[in-house]
């Protein structure tokens, strides 16, 4: 059997707002983003990994740990509210047309989720391998708030609107949250995605399975409040991570 060409890709622009330069600040004795670049290259099922950059520091330090910067993300897909569909559609057409390379699979790593449980990314791998009505395998953990006690304000009466409704429950925001359907939140550890899926213009397309994490695990960095927390986890011991090793 061939092997499947499993294909991670870190998205990582230069131009951070929320903590300036964030994807190569020293990040528990390490650039932030080598953490990912650690998980994917300790992956038993990974065969490539590309850092998708606009930034030619970003990429100089992603090459240093190992990773691939084939080429330079275009400016114009490295904006404040570029989202991610157009920046992998660009990079596996860049692959296809310039090297005729076409992944199976493609990994999408968070450079800001530095904190990943081993194994979560062959563990992805492995669902969507072996179901091809599968579109999409991501990762989630619980969630800490419940939506279903949540509300929304109508802002033509002020009055409150409950968010959600619940089959057989008439005041779910009055019921005791163990009686509640459990409710999930997506993390950036792992999404595992079909290429077509991405080319036709979706990040997940419709049949997605869940790999539920470890709350302990996470970690999304995006204020200076977050950096800090994520560190005293590090240096406290409480996860089991990857380590980056820069290469020579």
């Amino acid at each position: 059997m061939t092997t499947p060409e499993i294909l991670t890709i870190i998205p990582a622009r230069g131009g951070s707002k929320g903590i300036p330069r964030k994807n190569i600040l020293p990040f528990a004795g390490h650039p932030l983003i080598a953490f990912s670049i650690a998980a994917a290259l300790q992956a038993e099922k990974v065969t490539r990994l590309i850092v998708s950059t606009d930034d030619e520091e970003i990429a100089e330090i992603s090459r240093r740990y190992g990773a691939e910067t084939p080429f330079l993300r275009p400016a114009e897909l490295a904006a404040d509210r570029t989202t991610d569909l157009p920046v992998f559609q660009q990079a596996l057409m860049w692959l296809a047309e310039n090297e005729h390379y076409r992944p199976d699979i493609v990994l999408h790593l968070h450079a800001t989720t530095p904190v990943r449980p081993q194994g979560c990314l062959d563990q992805a791998v492995r669902l969507l391998l072996e179901q091809p009505q599968v579109d999409c395998v991501r990762s989630v953990v619980e969630a800490g708030q419940n939506p279903h006690k949540m509300w929304c304000i109508d802002p033509a009466t002020g009055r409150m609107l409950p968010l959600l409704t619940v089959p057989g429950i008439a005041e779910p925001y009055n019921a005791p949250r163990q009686s509640l359907p459990p409710v999930y939140w997506q993390t950036g550890h792992v999404n595992a995605i079909r290429p077509a899926v991405i080319l036709g213009g979706s990040m997940t397309g419709r049949v997605i399975l869940p790999i539920v994490i470890d709350p302990r695990y996470l970690v999304d960095i995006d204020t200076p409040a977050d950096w800090t927390h994520a560190e005293w986890l590090v240096d406290q011991g409480v996860a089991n991570m990857v380590w980056p090793e820069e290469k020579k």
